[in-house]
C-alpha cells in the first residue's frame, strides 16, 4: 500500500542558508571521506611534488635563456635541457598517481554515499517514502550522488594542486621581479571578485534545476507504469504535453545556468589577456633599462599564466560546488530522516505462541492529517480460525492489515502477535511470523522460482510447485515455455493482473508463516477461481491466522468471524448470518453485491 504524501515533499523542503548548506557539504564528504585517509595523504603528497615541479619549469627556462641561449653555452643548455626533461617525466608520473588514487577515492565515496543512502531507504516506513516521493529518492541516489563524487574527483585531480600553484606561481613571481608584481596585485582581486558575483547567481539556479530534474523523473515514471492507462483512455497527447512542458522547464533552468558558466570563461580569459600585455609592456621598459633580464620576463610570463591557470582551475571548481552543495544538502535530508518504524533496542527473538493476533484500541494518523484513518480499533485472531475485514472504500482496512507488520507503526493502541507487542519484536521474527500478500502485489525482475523464493531462499522446486497449486497457479506456471526458470518482468508486467495475484499468493505460501494476511488479494481472480483457492486455502492453512480484507462479499462470508470498519471504526462483528440480521452497514454492503435470497 502506497502512503500519500504528507507534509512537504522532498523537493520542497525549506531553504537553507547558502553557509549551512556548505557546511553540509562538507560534513558529508568529512564523514564518507575518513576511511580513506591514507590514500588521500599519498594524493596530497603526489600533487605536491608534481605542484613544484611545474613551478620549477619557467625557473630552468629562464635559466637556460640567461646563461645558456645569451652567451651561447651548449653545454649548459644541454645539461639544462636534460635537468627540465627529468622533472617533467617526475611531473607526469606524479600526475598520473594523483589522477589514479584520486579518481579510486571519488569513486569510493560514491559508492558508499550511494549505499548509505539506499540502506537509509530500505529502513523506510511508507510514511517517509511518501514524504520524499519515489522519483525524488532515486534522484538523490543517483544524480546528486554523482554531483558530489564529481566534485571530489575534481577536488583531487585539480583543487589540491590550484592553490599551491597560485602561492608559489606569486612568491617565484615576486622573486623575479617585485615591481612588475603589481600586475598580479591588481589581477588576481579582479578574477576573485568577478568569479565570487557569478557563483553567488549560480546556487539558487542549480538548486531549481534538481527540483525540476525531480519532476522530470516523477512524470517520466508515472507514464512508464500508467502506460496501459493512457492507452485505455487515449491521452498520449495530453501525457506528450506534459512531458514536454516539464522537459522545457528544465531545458530552460539548464540553459540559464549555462549562460551564467559560458560568462564565466570570457570573463577571466579577457583578465589574463589584458594582464598579459600589461607584464609585456612594463616588462619591456624593465629589460631596456636593465632592472631584468629576458629570461626572467619569460619566467615571469610563464608564472603569470600559473598564477592565472590555478585561478580558473579554481574557477572551475567554483563552478561544481553550487549545485554539488545542494546536492549534498538533500542528501543529507534523507540520510538525517529517521524512519517512524524504528527496531526494538532489546527485541524478543522467541514467541511462545503461535500465530495468535490482537490488536488492542488501535488508532493510525497520518502527520498533518485533520481526522485519524484508524480509531479505536479492537481485533483478535486465533490460530485455526479466518477472521475476515469488510468495509466501504477508504474505511481504513489496508491501513490496519499494514500495522501487523510494522509498515507504520500504531499512533495509538497496541498490536501483539503472541503477547508480544510488534514493535519488541526482532524484524526477522516477525517477517517469519507474519505473511502478507499486499492490494497491489509486485514481481521482481528475475523468474518465477525467484520471486517465489524470496521468502524462503531455501525452498525445494517441489515446496515452489506445491504452494503454486495451492495457490491455482501451477496449470499458468506449467504451459510456460521454461516453468519455473520462466522470465518475470519488473513489476511482473509480462503476466496478468490475475497471474500476478497468485503468484504473490503463493510466495507467501513458500515462506509458511503462522499469520497469513491477505489485503484484498483475490480481487483479479474470476468466481471459479477464486473458490478454488479458497477451498485449496483453507486446507493449507488449517492450523494458522489467517486475516482477509476483501471487497467482495463471497470471498469473507463463511469466515470464522467477520469485523466490519466504516471510517475507520469497527462496527460490527460475528458470522454473515449474524452481521445480516443486526448490522445495517454490512447489511448495505452484502446487498450491493448479492439479492436478498443469494445472502441468504
Amino acid at each position: 500500500m502506497e502512503c500519500p504524501t504528507i507534509g512537504a515533499r522532498g523537493n520542497r523542503f525549506a531553504p537553507v542558508a547558502d553557509s549551512e548548506r556548505r557546511s553540509v557539504l562538507i560534513r558529508l564528504l568529512r564523514t564518507y571521506l575518513r576511511p580513506y585517509r591514507k590514500p588521500i595523504t599519498v594524493l596530497v603528497l603526489l600533487q605536491l611534488l608534481q605542484t613544484c615541479a611545474t613551478l620549477y619549469l619557467p625557473t630552468l627556462n629562464a635559466d637556460i635563456i640567461d646563461h645558456g641561449v645569451v652567451a651561447g653555452d651548449t653545454g649548459y643548455i644541454l645539461s639544462r635541457g636534460g635537468l627540465m626533461v627529468g622533472i617533467s617525466l617526475a611531473q607526469v608520473v606524479c600526475n598520473i598517481g594523483a589522477v589514479y588514487y584520486g579518481a579510486r577515492t571519488a569513486s569510493a565515496l560514491g559508492r558508499d554515499v550511494r549505499g548509505a543512502v539506499f540502506d537509509r531507504v530500505q529502513s523506510f516506513s511508507a510514511r517517509e517514502v511518501g514524504r520524499f516521493g519515489a522519483p525524488s529518492l532515486i534522484t538523490r541516489t543517483t544524480n546528486d550522488v554523482q554531483q558530489v563524487q564529481m566534485l571530489a574527483l575534481m577536488t583531487f585531480t585539480l583543487m589540491v594542486s590550484a592553490p599551491i600553484m597560485c602561492v608559489g606561481g606569486i612568491v617565484l613571481a615576486l622573486g623575479l621581479d617585485v615591481p612588475l608584481s603589481a600586475v598580479l596585485v591588481a589581477v588576481v582581486p579582479v578574477l576573485g571578485i568577478c568569479v565570487t558575483l557569478i557563483v553567488r547567481r549560480l546556487r539558487p539556479l542549480f538548486r531549481a534545476m534538481q527540483v525540476r530534474l525531480d519532476t522530470v523523473n516523477r512524470v517520466l515514471r508515472e507514464q512508464i507504469t500508467g502506460n496501459r492507462v493512457i492507452r485505455a483512455f487515449v491521452r498520449d497527447e495530453y501525457e506528450q504535453q506534459r512531458f514536454r512542458k516539464a522537459n522545457t522547464d528544465l531545458t530552460e533552468m539548464a540553459l540559464g545556468t549555462g549562460n551564467l558558466l559560458a560568462l564565466m570563461f570570457p570573463v577571466v580569459m579577457t583578465t589574463v589577456n589584458v594582464s598579459s600585455i600589461a607584464v609585456v609592456w612594463f616588462g619591456a621598459h624593465r629589460i631596456d633599462s636593465g632592472g631584468m633580464e629576458i629570461g626572467d620576463l619569460t619566467a615571469f610570463l610563464a608564472y603569470l599564466m600559473q598564477i592565472v591557470m590555478s585561478v580558473m582551475m579554481a574557477t572551475f571548481m567554483f563552478m561544481m560546488v553550487p549545485r554539488a552543495e545542494v546536492c549534498a544538502e538533500r542528501i543529507q535530508e534523507v540520510l538525517d530522516t529517521s524512519s517512524s518504524v524504528v527496531p526494538p533496542v532489546a527485541p524478543v527473538r522467541e514467541l511462545s505462541r503461535h500465530g495468535h493476533l490482537e490488536i488492542r484500541g488501535a488508532g493510525f494518523r497520518y502527520p498533518g492529517a485533520e481526522e485519524p484513518v484508524l480509531k479505536a480499533i479492537d481485533l483478535v485472531a486465533r490460530p485455526g480460525e479466518t477472521t475476515a475485514v469488510i468495509g466501504s472504500t477508504g474505511s481504513g482496512k489496508s491501513t490496519l492489515l499494514g500495522l501487523v507488520p510494522r509498515l507504520f507503526d500504531a499512533t495509538d493502541g497496541e498490536v501483539l502477535v503472541d503477547g508480544t507487542e510488534v514493535r519488541d519484536l526482532d524484524p526477522q521474527l516477525l517477517a517469519r511470523t507474519v505473511g502478507l500478500v499486499p492490494q497491489k502485489p509486485y514481481l521482481f525482475a528475475g523468474t518465477v522460482a525467484t520471486n517465489l523464493r524470496y521468502g524462503n531462499p531455501d525452498a525445494t522446486d517441489e515446496e515452489l510447485w506445491h504452494a503454486l497449486e495451492v495457490a491455482q497457479a501451477k496449470g499458468f506456471v506449467e504451459r510456460l515455455e521454461n516453468g519455473l526458470d520462466s522470465p518475470i518482468a519488473q513489476g511482473g508486467t509480462n503476466v496478468s493482473g490475475g497471474q500476478r495475484q497468485r503468484l504473490a499468493i503463493a510466495r507467501t505460501l513458500v515462506q509458511r508463516p503462522e499469520i497469513y494476511l491477505f489485503d484484498d488479494s483475490f480481487s483479479a481472480l474470476d468466481y471459479a477461481t477464486d473458490a478454488a483457492l479458497r477451498a485449496a486455502l483453507t486446507a493449507e492453512t488449517s492450523e494458522a491466522t489467517v486475516v482477509i480484507v476483501a471487497q467482495r462479499v463471497s470471498t469473507i462470508r463463511d469466515a470464522d468471524r467477520i469485523v466490519v470498519l466504516d471510517e475507520g471504526r469497527v462496527v460490527g462483528s460475528g458470522r454473515h448470518h449474524e452481521l445480516m440480521a443486526d448490522n445495517e452497514t454490512y447489511r448495505e454492503i452484502v446487498l450491493s453485491q448479492l439479492t436478498e435470497a443469494e445472502a441468504a
